[in-house]
């Protein structure tokens, strides 16, 4: 739960003040996104190295936090200039290989802290190896600032949109993606189940999640094909499957948990590659910086209240956890399925 604790930290105390360089950034070109991104990333990948440093368990902490601010800062001004960088290639493919890439990275991070513990290093060591990744992911960003400073330039000219604010389908189209984050569990209460049940040895813990972010790889490069190709009809379907994982991971045995841990995964790499895809095509190049920022802010309230919920549940009665998880992520489809039929995507290459 803490991860979640944290994310609505940062989404409280720094998107409210960063929404108004959004509702810029794209009106003066992108050099503000670029500041944002660079400083966003910045402060996200040193806070974990820095741990490393970390004497005592309020520095941890405040570090760990700090990483989330980074995340909340970034995340807007990246997703709308990921809008433009992917217009040519397919939307939905170009933010699913962003999720697949950045899982990727994120299983790759603990393996490297793992390979340090057994060589008989200690935590400190892994943290600090970190950081020639993080430094070698710095550059990378300060190079692509440098051959594309405007990525609007690479935007596929489409019909203008004349929207003064959000549109009402964004609000729907909002309201139905909070409900499924609300019903969606964070990692570190299921990972306190399957210590608490016995249903997973806790050797097999780790494991399970890391066949999760294997699953949200793969799905987010599934997804994001289908949805160049289906439009947002595959978002309701993802929904549909990853609506499935509560009863599974809460009340299965050994294969039912993992079946449902797959299924978790599959929901994750769906709301983090098509479920940003589909924010380009309902408003205005212009107001994407601002509808990025009101979409996190959000999806992440939704995701926080939703998991302190669920941690109160879980005390209460573990069949009302489970009928709150699927409740809120059915409840979500009309609001999908009215979304789909009045959709009508950006312009695409596969169209």
């Amino acid at each position: 739960m803490g991860d979640s604790f944290s994310v609505a930290v940062a989404v409280c105390i720094l998107k409210p003040c960063c929404l108004r360089f959004y509702k810029e950034v794209l009106y003066e070109g992108c050099s503000r996104a670029w500041a944002l991104t660079i400083w966003g990333y910045s402060v996200n990948l040193l806070a974990v190295p820095l741990l490393a440093l970390a004497g005592r368990w309020e520095v941890a902490a405040a570090l760990i936090v700090l990483e989330r601010v980074g995340k909340a800062l970034r995340t807007p001004a990246r997703d709308a200039m990921l809008s433009h960088a992917t217009s040519r290639m397919g939307r939905g493919w170009g933010f699913g290989l962003h999720e697949a890439l950045d899982q990727i990275g994120a299983m790759l991070g603990p393996l490297v802290v793992a390979a340090v513990l057994y060589v008989g290093g200690d935590y400190r060591t892994g943290f600090a190896i970190l950081l020639m990744p993080a430094l070698v992911a710095l550059t990378v960003l300060i190079i692509a600032r440098l051959l594309y400073p405007r990525p609007q330039d690479l935007e596929i000219e489409a019909p203008a949109l004349q929207l003064e604010g959000m549109s009402r389908l964004f609000w729907l189209y909002l309201a139905g993606v909070g409900l499924i984050a609300a019903g969606f569990a964070d990692f570190s209460l299921i990972a306190f189940h399957f210590g608490q049940a016995k249903t997973v040895p806790e050797v097999w813990i780790p494991t399970f999640y890391a066949v999760a972010m294997g699953a949200d790889a793969l799905s987010a490069l599934v997804f994001g094909r289908l949805y160049d190709r289906m439009g947002f009809r595959t978002l309701v379907l993802a929904t549909l499957l990853s609506a499935l994982y509560a009863p599974l991971v809460f009340m299965g045995d050994f294969s039912g948990a993992l079946l449902g841990m797959v299924l978790w995964g599959i929901g994750m790499g769906a709301q983090e590659s098509i479920m940003r895809a589909a924010v380009t095509g309902m408003v205005a190049q212009q107001r994407r910086g601002t509808a990025y920022g009101v979409f996190n802010t959000g999806y992440g309230l939704a995701w926080f209240l939703g998991s302190a919920l669920m941690g109160v549940l879980y005390d209460l009665s573990l069949p009302a956890l489970i009928v709150f998880s699927v409740g809120a992520q059915a409840l979500s489809l009309p609001l999908l399925i009215g979304v789909a039929k009045r959709f009508v995507k950006s312009p695409s290459p596969t169209q």
